[in-house]
């Protein structure tokens, strides 16, 4: 399969992709003005990964982009191979872009002898040749801390406030809710962007994918709710989200979230529940299961990663992205 060759392609500027994501690296390269690098992925009968980078990326400032959704551990292995063969092949900067960053939710040690597992990708990442790191909206802010190569972090909120703003407007009306004391910050500048007000849901985690809201801080009656969340994986703790908003008054439930895991019960659960329609970002794939059900709207996020990557080959500022 030989690669044209594009004319106007920025010298010196390649993004390549793994397997996790490719229709968003496609994007992001479009909106980057670039042709996606041409990298081959293969499995040997017994699972081992093969990869072969088939250009030259010598001297060249050199972006991966790979979620580390599931399977997690499957992506993660294509992305220190890719990283690997990168470095071997001599590029000057590697920029490893994960739109969802696996493992984020182990960033501490919650019990004794219990591993940090956020800290241990993050070596893996940097050891197999990654230089710098682009991520979108982590699960907490300090795991930037975790590396030791720069971090630039970038957020989907405003492009979600953004959509939501075009679609259903703004003002007194709403109420955006943070689904945990954790999210206030997140859901506070979403709020800000369509001028509403914000309540907190007080929650307590019994066990990993299992949650109980508790109580509600701030007055949602009459008003149309909206859940602010980093990331949806069961969908657990989004649909007692809804039901204690229902509870208390709303009388429209809407939910925004960066990152679509949709494990397990989630699709099935945000049919059920008395939720209107869930905004998420493309950093995940959807599935056609998911894509069926009628609740889920896709917003891209694919601009602003290409914008970033373009400032960071240009060496300019990106946090004047969100200003």
């Amino acid at each position: 399969m030989s690669q044209q060759i594009n004319p106007n392609q920025k010298s010196g500027l390649k993004i390549f992709s793994g397997n996790s994501n490719r229709g968003f690296a496609e994007k992001v390269a479009q909106h980057a003005g670039v042709n996606l690098g041409y990298c081959d992925i293969r499995r040997f009968a017994d699972g081992e990964i093969q990869v072969g980078i088939h250009e030259s990326v010598r001297g060249d400032s050199v972006f991966v982009i790979q979620s580390t959704c599931p399977p997690v551990n499957e992506n993660y292995m294509e992305l220190f191979l890719i990283l690997d063969a990168l470095k071997r092949a001599s590029a000057r900067q590697i920029t490893a872009v994960l739109p969802y960053y696996g493992y984020a939710r182990q960033d501490r040690k919650v019990a004794p002898r219990a591993p940090i597992s956020a800290k241990c990708m993050a070596d893996l990442i940097t050891s197999a040749g990654a230089t710098r790191i682009v991520c979108v909206d982590l699960h907490a802010a300090q795991i930037q801390g975790f590396f030791n190569v720069p971090v630039d972090h970038l957020f989907a909120t405003p492009t979600l406030a953004r959509a939501f703003r075009e679609k259903w407007g703004t003002g007194e009306e709403f109420v955006a809710v943070s689904p945990d004391a954790g999210g206030v910050e997140r859901t506070r500048a979403f709020a800000k962007r369509i001028e509403a007000s914000l309540a907190i849901i007080d929650k307590r985690r019994s066990g990993p994918n299992e949650a109980k809201a508790l109580h509600l801080i701030g007055d949602v009656r009459d008003k149309t709710a909206i859940i602010v969340d980093d990331m949806i994986d069961t969908a657990g703790t989004l649909t007692q989200a809804v039901q204690s908003l229902l509870k208390n008054g709303a009388k429209r439930v809407f939910a925004v979230a960066s990152h679509a895991v949709l494990s397990g019960p989630a699709i099935t659960r945000l049919t059920e529940c008395g939720i209107e329609k869930v905004l998420v970002t493309d950093t995940i794939p959807l599935s056609e299961r998911a894509a069926a059900s009628g609740k889920i709207e896709v917003i891209s996020v694919a601009p602003v990663v290409a914008e970033a990557i373009q400032r960071i080959y240009g060496n300019a500022s990106v946090s004047s992205l969100f200003d």
